[in-house]
């Protein structure tokens, strides 16, 4: 008889844990539907509170985790420095890092964490992790892109700091005095990896999508980073600006293209009487 009653308190504690479990989920479910109003109605703070809560209740709902991540980095600033931007790309990027975990082939998280890092100017990271999406989508031109963009940074920073430093204009060849062949040199050795590696990512990036403008334009602007640092050898530097100039009328020339197909660029249509 004892047996009986302590097995009936058992099944009425677990039938109880279940209900707890599922009332947790339907509450979590609640708040991630009341933080998608609020993140639709641009309320990013009160969107990041139900979220929170909807992961509190439910840390197995990984959509509730998605948007919390995507309303922190909502208030990313590009290029801030300050404490509180640090903050909100680093609450958005362990956010997604979680997803990861229980989800590592989710490439908007993926996605997600690589733009953060870009926008805090993390590039190494942000690469990184742009490669990883490579890695899962093979197909996707996008992040082939970012990787360049980032290259031709890595490459034009360091390269225009010294040109300063030298008294250089910013149309002026670096090699226009002989004296700076040891400035040319170091900056090649420290950003030639840099792009070639861009280069090669926007020629994969092109191969997906032909009238990729934008990598149209980091092409340009990658050719004329190398140009730049063509030491002693101007026949290579001026081969290099022409592959540039190609690449600029293309981009223009695209650019042109997409707009004409664009709806309304049909041109006056009079009236029929």
């Amino acid at each position: 008889m004892k047996t009986s009653v302590r097995m009936l308190a058992m099944v009425a504690l677990g039938l109880g844990l279940l209900s707890a479990v599922g009332c947790g989920k339907l509450r979590a479910r609640d708040q991630l539907n009341k933080g998608v109003q609020s993140y639709k109605n641009a309320k990013y703070e009160e969107a990041i509170n139900h979220f929170q809560q909807a992961v509190s209740l439910d840390p197995s709902l990984l959509n509730a985790r998605l948007y919390l991540a995507t309303a922190y980095a909502q208030q990313v600033i590009q290029g801030v420095d300050t404490p509180e931007n640090l903050q909100s790309a680093e609450q958005a990027i362990d956010q997604y890092k979680q997803v990861l975990e229980r989800d590592p082939k989710n490439i908007n998280s993926v996605k997600g964490i690589a733009y953060l890092y870009l926008q805090i100017k993390r590039f190494d990271d942000a690469k990184t992790f742009y490669r990883k999406a490579i890695d899962l989508d093979p197909n996707d031109p996008e992040p082939y892109y970012s990787v360049a963009v980032i290259d031709w940074t890595q490459s034009y920073q360091p390269r225009m700091e010294e040109r300063a430093k030298v008294g250089l204009k910013p149309d002026e060849w670096i090699m226009k005095d002989k004296g700076n062949k040891k400035v040319c040199q170091m900056l090649r050795e420290k950003t030639s990896g840099f792009i070639q590696d861009g280069i090669a990512m926007l020629e994969k990036a092109l191969q997906l999508r032909p009238d990729y403008d934008d990598a149209m334009a980091y092409m340009n602007l990658l050719y004329r980073e190398r140009a730049d640092l063509e030491c002693d050898d101007p026949a290579a530097r001026a081969a290099d600006l022409k592959t540039a100039d190609v690449w600029v009328d293309k981009t223009m020339a695209t650019k042109k293209a997409k707009a004409e197909k664009q709806p309304g660029n049909q041109g006056i249509t009079m009236p029929s009487k």
